[in-house]
């Protein structure tokens, strides 16, 4: 990865104006540069970053970081890197740990965490090969990668590598389509984070199928002993004295 923060946020800005499609022509550039959260906090993590990893300077960056999570709902460590053409979206929540590498195109929606899953030391945060999409309010943790193309689905948590052109949903995350097809030979969906399966529901829609059934059977069971009981003679008390 390549940080030189002036062509970064060249890039972020170009990342902004491609992936929202809110952003258009002369006044959505305009926006970009003044109203969007996101861009507004990677150009200071970008700061934050080149003084920490370049210049060596201690503590400014972290106070940097956190102005910027004061300003931004956005919380990235002056450590994370992050390359560029980055596009974090609303971004409210974000929070970016200090190993975590991210990388070009990217796409992080509000909520998402990149973060550590204890005590370790090292390399303990998430990394994102080129163009994953991030769904809003999904954890991804620990030391762990997420290949080229992948979809994270919202709320999933991921605590296992991902190979690429995957996507994951589900707590805890779990491979839904890979390379287009959906698995266990289920028809794939289109790759958006609205339009995911979601296999739990799935499984409790098959259960709720299966007990109508059941149900079922059992009314026509007992209508089907109804005309025995109807014509069975009446018992009276005196005949059993």
């Amino acid at each position: 990865m390549s940080f030189h923060p002036i062509r970064a946020i060249h890039a972020d800005f170009r990342a902004c104006m491609e992936n929202d499609p809110a952003a258009r022509g002369f006044w959505g550039g305009v926006e970009v540069i003044f109203t969007y959260a996101g861009f507004h906090a990677l150009i200071m993590h970008r700061v934050a970053h080149f003084l920490r990893e370049t210049l060596g300077i201690p503590f400014f960056p972290r106070l940097i970081s956190q102005i910027n999570r004061f300003f931004t709902g956005i919380e990235i460590h002056p450590g994370a890197k992050i390359a560029h053409g980055v596009f974090i979206d609303h971004g409210m929540g974000v929070v970016i740990g200090e190993t975590a590498e991210v990388g070009e195109g990217c796409v992080l929606f509000q909520g998402v965490t990149l973060g550590g899953t204890g005590k370790e030391t090292g390399k303990r945060h998430p990394t994102l090969d080129r163009n994953v999409m991030v769904s809003a309010g999904a954890k991804v943790l620990g030391n762990i990668r997420l290949g080229e193309n992948v979809k994270i689905g919202a709320q999933a948590v991921v605590l296992k590598d991902v190979p690429p052109n995957c996507t994951v949903v589900g707590v805890p995350g779990r491979i839904v389509i890979r390379d287009g097809q959906r698995v266990a030979g289920k028809r794939g969906v289109d790759l958006d984070h609205i339009h995911l399966p979601d296999p739990i529901m799935e499984r409790l829609e098959e259960i709720a199928k299966q007990i109508e059934t059941v149900h079922h059977e059992i009314e026509d069971h007992h209508r089907s002993d109804a005309p025995f009981a109807a014509s069975a003679p009446p018992t009276h008390p005196d005949e059993h004295a």
